[in-house]
């Protein structure tokens, strides 16, 4: 009789099963043309509309939805900004759709607290979509971290993977070939580890980095006042070495940088925040042409990131400045759109922001 039962209960099971994956995704349509539709709903909504039925569910999480989405170029950028509150000290993670002004909150980091908010480093493979948040200090007790965690627009949720191999704060971080990479580690996003690589000569107070083909500069920055000048080092990923940055690229470096293709920017930091990039051959800055940057609405300080010929200055505020880079022959210069942010975003400082592809 036990068994007639439990044959009978799999038997209800099953059928209730074979009915939800033969309803339609959407009723009066084939599901060929209704997965297409559910291809082109944008982020953040994906995730929310799983919970309309099981076959959304199913179809929104199968791999070969994300794989088409992809091959479709479907995937659109948006700004991840990492912010805290400066009345309360609260941190927060929130994306900014460009295109509409529309910005969406992501859910809290699983990280332990109180934390000091500008310890962490960050980092994002923005094809494949995934962020990184990396280390980061203890406010209390003064100690540094050495998690790693990982968001993915695809789900809408954080994780936490394979934990760094020496805890770290206040320091480099950055995406080289398709892997993370911190100043003196390296992390395989697909097998979850971190190994070793060449340290560097000399430690340095970290103001800026950036990743230009397979290398990663790391820069001291001019500071305040000005007394000395600043130390730099150039790390190759394929031969796994470090050498001194040249004394061009480290003497103009005067602000925060954004890497579109292979081209380096800087938006300098002092005056009227002009733009300019960086000349390999000669070993020389040269300022952008174009409209001024809107330096009297943006505060500082900047987070700047950029993605398929366009900057995008984070402020104080959350206040976004648009730079669209043009080029004709030698010719280059920036025309520059403001995106304001709501009001409830007065006192949010930027920390980093993030171009990722969802």
């Amino acid at each position: 009789m036990a068994i007639l039962e439990a044959s009978t209960t799999a038997t209800v099971e099953n059928l209730e099963e074979n009915k939800e994956n033969s309803e339609p995704l959407i009723p009066g349509l084939p599901n060929e043309i209704a997965e297409h539709c559910l291809l082109h709903l944008p982020y953040p909504y994906q995730t929310l509309v799983r919970s309309v039925s099981s076959s959304w569910n199913r179809a929104i999480t199968n791999p070969n939805f994300l794989l088409s989405k992809k091959t479709l170029s479907l995937s659109l950028p948006y700004i991840f900004v990492f912010a805290f509150h400066k009345p309360t000290g609260k941190i927060q993670w929130q994306a900014l759709d460009p295109r509409s002004g529309r910005w969406f909150v992501l859910p809290p980091m699983p990280c332990v607290k109180p934390v000091c908010p500008p310890g962490f480093a960050c980092a994002s493979l923005s094809r494949q979509g995934a962020l990184y948040v990396l280390g980061g200090m203890r406010s209390d007790t003064e100690t540094s971290l050495q998690t790693l965690m990982t968001y993915r627009p695809s789900t809408n949720r954080w994780s936490l993977a394979s934990p760094m191999l020496t805890p770290r704060s206040f320091f480099a971080a950055g995406s080289i070939g398709g892997d993370t990479i911190s100043t003196v580690e390296c992390y395989d996003p697909e097998k979850d580890t971190w190994a070793p690589v060449a340290k560097m000569r000399a430690g340095l107070a970290r103001y800026d980095a950036a990743v230009v083909g397979n290398s990663m500069y790391v820069t001291e920055g001019w500071t305040w006042p000005f007394s000395f000048s600043p130390r730099g080092g150039v790390y190759d990923a394929e031969k796994d070495t470090w050498e001194e940055m040249t004394v061009g690229m480290r003497e103009g470096w005067t602000g925060v940088s954004v890497v579109l293709g292979d081209r380096l920017f800087v938006i300098s930091e002092h005056g009227n925040c002009r733009v300019k990039m960086y000349v390999p051959d000669s070993d020389t800055w040269r300022f952008v042409e174009g409209g001024r940057f809107p330096c009297e609405a943006m505060q500082r300080p900047f987070a700047v990131s950029g993605a398929d010929g366009r900057i995008y200055v984070v402020s104080c505020g959350l206040d976004v400045a648009v730079g669209r880079v043009l080029e004709e022959g030698e010719r280059v210069w920036v025309e520059w759109d403001e995106v304001r942010a709501p009001k409830a975003f007065h006192d949010f400082v930027p920390l980093s922001a993030q171009i990722i592809y969802a």
